[in-house]
This record gives structure tokens, sequence and C-alpha cells, in this order.
């Protein structure tokens, strides 16, 4: 079997999957903010922040308290991707810093190192969301899974 032709989840080793949920969960640990990835073989989609904002409300991640959950959209097949951050997060921190959180990540997957550029950008949307939504241990709870979404 190709490379490509394996499901999304057979793409990342344990070891891979790993290094991105410990990054998820780093960074939340950090913030009252949400972070999700979502990884599948091909987008459905023409474009794939479309894409990203579908599968955000499907995962209804704009439940959050502060609405500053984001979803880290990667098609591996397809090589689309999108980072979606809901209001209060992307309010803040605008449109420049999305586009170039999408530019750091390429030269990643370019030597396919998905895994590697996933969790750097997991960890960079962390030091954001600790900047403007910090950790408070009274009220903070975990409002969505830190594990990762697996797509077909």
């Amino acid at each position: 079997m190709t490379w490509f032709k394996k499901k999304a989840s057979d793409l990342f080793s344990e070891k891979e999957k790993e290094q991105i949920v410990t990054a998820i969960k780093n960074s939340e640990h950090q913030t009252s903010g949400e972070i999700r990835v979502y990884i599948e073989s091909e987008c459905p989609k023409q474009e794939s922040l479309e894409r990203a904002i579908e599968l955000f409300g499907q995962l209804e991640m704009y439940k959050t308290k502060e609405r500053n959950g984001v979803l880290v959209y990667v098609a591996i097949k397809t090589k689309k991707l999108a980072i979606y951050g809901d209001t209060g997060i992307y309010e803040r921190l605008g449109k420049d810093f999305w586009n170039q959180q999408v530019t750091k990540i390429l030269p990643f997957f370019n030597r396919n190192n998905y895994a590697k550029g996933i969790a750097a950008i997991v960890e960079e949307i962390g030091e954001a969301l600790k900047k403007h939504f910090p950790y408070d241990n009274k009220s903070v709870i975990n409002e969505v899974p830190d594990e990762i979404i697996f797509g077909k």
C-alpha cells in the first residue's frame, strides 16, 4: 500500500500522534483557549479554510466560553492546510497571525515532517492564546478533547 492510499490515521506513528497530543496538552495547560487538530487524507472542498470552518461548526468548537477555540486542519493527500480561530482569538490576533502560522508550517510539510510541523504550530498558537487568554486554575476547564481527530 502506498503512502497516499493509507487512511489518515495510519499516516502517523504512535510516537508522532503522541507528539501532537502532547503539544496540545502542554499548550492548553497555559491558557483557557482550546486547540484541536483534524487530519484527513483528502479535502472534499475547493478551499481548505471552507472545510476548516465546516469542521469547526460540526465539532461545536464555537461553544467555548470565551470563543477562543482554534482548529488546525490538514488534508495530507490533497496538500491542504488551514488554521481557523474563533472570534475571541481571531479579533485579538488578526488575519496576519493566522497567515504567518500557515507559512511557518509549510517548510515542515515540504519535508514530509507533518507531526513535527503540526506540533510546532500548536505550540505557537498556544503561546498566542496564553498571552490573550491566560490559564486560571480556578475557572479553566478542558472544554474539548485533546486527541487528534482523523477523518477519511
